[in-house]
């Protein structure tokens, strides 16, 4: 039973409020709690950190400004730091469904680190990995003839390194996304207070702000080029957003195909050997699923729906300020780890072990029947289809209906369904 004494009476403006005696947090962080009791979920570490870091930073600029004294300051700084350096992120307790600009968080820091303050004064990369073990995978398999197939019906043939040379070339190019993601949100509109027109705040302040901000994270952050547009739209947060959902669908196509090319064992295609790692069923002895892939699958389909949430979320900016920011934050930095995690989980755990069955993907690219594609130069369009149908009527390769209707000479043909020079367009 909660007693009384358990609390201490806070006021604010809008009266007075019991704040537990333990928290460094105040009565406006209270209130939050009391008003926004809908998820249990708080913003993240790394949100709380940033947050720190700006406070600490703009600590440091009103110093350098001469409107914080230096002491208290100082406090300051050392209080966002125990912040940034996560012992205190007990103490941020509003959920992430509260206010749409964020105030109640902002609050929450803000008497976090006061607090703290007055009592010292007395009173994340996991892509770049899954692009190197799909490019050495696409060197392994670079001999490993197999059929190609298009909607899921035989093609002419590839490789198996060429298959994975593709994936390593979306994540390559993943990669640059994510690059060109980060870069769009060094726009910061410090220094815009309220509406963006800069009221009580000195004209220096947003300069030395960010100068801190970037010695602190070894980042290129820059002052927002409008204020106004900085704070009542977020475009940046969805753009960032929708090119971390493309990383998203090509991680979701390579972890299908691995799944397609994982299939059977022995009544799917079985062309590659995921690596086991645990049971795949309580009631089927000896099943094992591709579990990393369908994991990557899970986040692919999260961000992909964080995304939906991030654009309406950023239409909702109307007039001077966007009130969808928690949500926008909680979501954005959800997908950045859930797509560093799972793509060197995919690297390290799937991808790294996956063995070819040569054999098989040889076997079926000689009875795929669209190997007859690389006949019509020598008999025409009209009788390589003749050939085709045959060959599926009677359950025959192609080589063997050729052969025996003596459409061309043994030694012709060997030349012509070389699969492994088809595989290089003709060319040897």
């Amino acid at each position: 039973m909660v007693t009384v004494e358990e609390y201490r009476v806070e006021s604010d403006t809008m009266g007075e409020v019991k704040v537990p005696n333990s928290a460094y947090y105040g009565a406006q962080t209270q209130r939050a709690v009391e008003n926004f009791p809908i998820s249990g979920i708080r913003l993240p570490k790394e949100f709380i950190r940033a947050m720190a870091l700006v406070k600490l930073a703009a600590a440091r600029a009103n110093i350098q400004l001469g409107l914080l004294e230096p002491k208290k300051g100082e406090a300051i700084v050392s209080a966002a730091k125990e912040v940034m350096e996560g012992s205190l992120y007990d103490q941020f307790v509003v959920d992430v469904f509260q206010t749409g600009s964020g105030t109640s968080t902002n609050m929450n820091a803000n008497e976090v680190i006061a607090n703290r303050a007055i009592e010292l004064l007395g009173g994340k990369r996991g892509d770049k990995k899954l692009a190197k073990a799909l490019e050495q995978k696409t060197i392994e398999f670079d001999d490993v003839v197999k059929a190609g197939r298009t909607h899921l019906q035989d093609a002419v043939p590839v490789t198996l390194g060429q298959e994975f040379s593709a994936y390593s070339s979306m994540i390559r190019h993943g990669i640059k996304r994510a690059e060109l993601a980060r870069d769009t949100l060094l726009e910061l509109p410090l220094g815009g207070t309220a509406t963006g027109t800069g009221l009580n705040a000195h004209p220096k302040y947003a300069e030395l702000a960010i100068r801190e901000v970037n010695r602190l994270t070894g980042l290129n952050f820059k002052k927002a080029e409008n204020a106004f547009e900085s704070m009542q739209g977020k475009d940046a947060c969805v753009e960032a957003s929708g090119l971390l959902k493309t990383i998203a669908a090509s991680l979701m196509k390579i972890a299908n195909d691995l799944r397609l090319l994982n299939s059977g064992p022995r009544t799917g295609l079985g062309e590659i050997d995921i690596p086991a790692t645990e049971p795949g069923s309580s009631i089927m002895p000896g099943k094992v699923n591709p579990v990393i892939p369908e994991a990557v699958n899970l986040i692919a389909a999260q961000v992909i729906g964080n995304d939906a949430a991030i654009t309406v979320c950023g239409s909702l900016g109307q007039l001077e300020l966007n009130i969808m920011m928690p949500v926008i934050a909680y979501d954005l930095l959800q997908s950045i780890e859930i797509l560093a995690n799972g793509s060197r989980v995919l690297g390290e755990k799937c991808i790294s072990g996956i063995t070819a069955d040569r054999e098989r993907c040889y076997n079926y690219a000689d009875r795929s029947l669209m190997v007859v594609t690389a006949i019509t130069p020598h008999i025409g369009y009209d009788n390589a289809a003749k050939v085709a149908k045959k060959a599926i009527a009677e359950n025959k390769s192609v080589r063997q209906v050729i052969l025996e209707e003596k459409i061309l000479p043994k030694e012709k043909l060997d030349e012509i369904l070389d699969l492994k020079k088809m595989t290089k367009g003709g060319r040897a």
